[in-house]
């Protein structure tokens, strides 16, 4: 079993307790040895942290200039549960602004880091410090490159292209995702893992180009000798706000034999007049919705029910134990669509807005294979 060990901080201002119950509750479901330990200082905090396979630091304000510094371990995760200016790098992950919570993003990072890890990190567009996408490669379930599984379908793999969500706000990111990843990659599948810069600290036209050209930048990945990719077979999948930004890439030509909303939010007019995620809409569109569907291009073209149709193959899945709105508005999506001419597939089962991005739930089975179907 792998140890991933947890770092608190000097001065971190939550309840102990809390957060080792947070870290107990990871560790198990992950199959996990680990352990929390608690610094008095910020030199006994590089001396916890120099031994191991995976540590997760929770700094606090006293040791948050560490935050980058090659420490020793392989894996080094950075959670800080204020929202704080984010620290990029390569080679860690800074996850800041989730509060305690922020935790168990942290731990399963480090875990996903360890046994599940990108084939390569492609930099797009600028090249910013949220430009960027992951490549998985097909694996076996021990997490192993498998050659056979490409071979014995073709040269060439097909590939699921994730968006993640987060209500377009910067603290959540492409870690979302990777549990994701790991499960596509072991059925078989390339996974373009993407990161873009979110609206609420680049404005909505930086958002919008990014994932349309990171969307893109697929085309021009190299995998390595021993795997090509299909790009007759991809699928664009976004969940929650990302649900959103995929269709509508979708809508404006990014390259998809199928697009998929996880529990999308697919009717941003309404979105924003019933107050979605606090307000999240038209934080991230500039401003609120202008009144008149037939003249608000904004919002016209940014809404996926708006944009109907697609004019691609699309899966709606959605879970009967989310957020009514968004239930609602998958169902008035898919009617839509289907209405007018587009291929729509509508998969309501018992899930919440989470369980659709978790790889042990009977919604997810359901969606994994209904993807590779479609890409077969």
């Amino acid at each position: 079993m792998t140890e991933i060990s947890v770092v608190v901080g000097p001065g971190v201002p939550a309840d102990a307790a809390l957060l080792e119950e947070i870290a107990s509750r990871e560790f198990t479901a992950l199959a996990v040895r680990g352990a929390v330990v608690h610094a008095r200082d910020v030199a006994h905090l590089r001396d916890l942290v120099r031994d191991g396979d995976a540590a997760v630091v929770v700094p606090g304000p006293q040791a948050r200039s560490l935050i980058g510094q090659p420490l020793g371990p392989e894996v080094m995760t950075w959670v800080d549960i204020e929202r704080v200016e984010k620290i990029a790098g390569d080679g860690f992950r800074h996850i800041q602004g989730r509060g305690v919570a922020g935790l168990a993003w942290g731990i399963r990072h480090a875990f996903h880091r360890l046994h599940h890890p990108p084939a390569l990190r492609v930099p797009y567009g600028g090249g910013l410090a949220d430009q960027w996408a992951e490549l998985y490669l097909p694996t076996t379930r021990a997490g192993t490159v498998s050659s056979s599984v490409s071979s014995a379908v073709s040269s060439a793999v097909p590939v699921v292209a994730l968006v993640h969500g987060g209500y377009y706000r910067s603290i959540w990111e492409a870690d979302l995702m990777e549990a994701l990843c790991a499960d596509l990659a072991g059925r078989g599948l390339a996974v373009w893992n993407l990161e873009y810069r979110r609206p609420d600290r680049h404005g909505w036209a930086a958002t919008v180009a990014d994932v349309a050209a990171g969307l893109a930048a697929i085309e021009s990945a190299d995998p390595g000798s021993d795997h090509s990719l299909d790009l007759d077979r991809i699928a664009v999948v976004g969940h929650s706000a990302g649900g959103q930004l995929a269709l509508r890439a979708v809508a404006d030509g990014a390259r998809a034999r199928l697009a998929v909303s996880l529990a999308g939010a697919l009717d941003l007019v309404q979105g924003d007049r019933r107050g979605l995620g606090a307000g999240a809409v038209a934080v991230a569109l500039g401003r609120a919705f202008a009144g008149d569907d037939a003249t608000d291009e904004l919002y016209a073209s940014a809404s996926p029910l708006h944009r109907a149709p697609i004019g691609v193959p699309q899966l709606i899945v959605q879970g009967t134990g989310d957020d009514l709105d968004l239930i609602d508005f998958s169902r008035r999506h898919a009617a839509a669509a289907q209405a007018a001419g587009d291929d729509v597939t509508y998969l309501e089962m018992a899930g919440n807005h989470f369980d659709v991005i978790l790889p042990g739930t009977p919604i997810w089975q359901a969606t994994a294979q209904a993807i590779a179907d479609a890409l077969a």
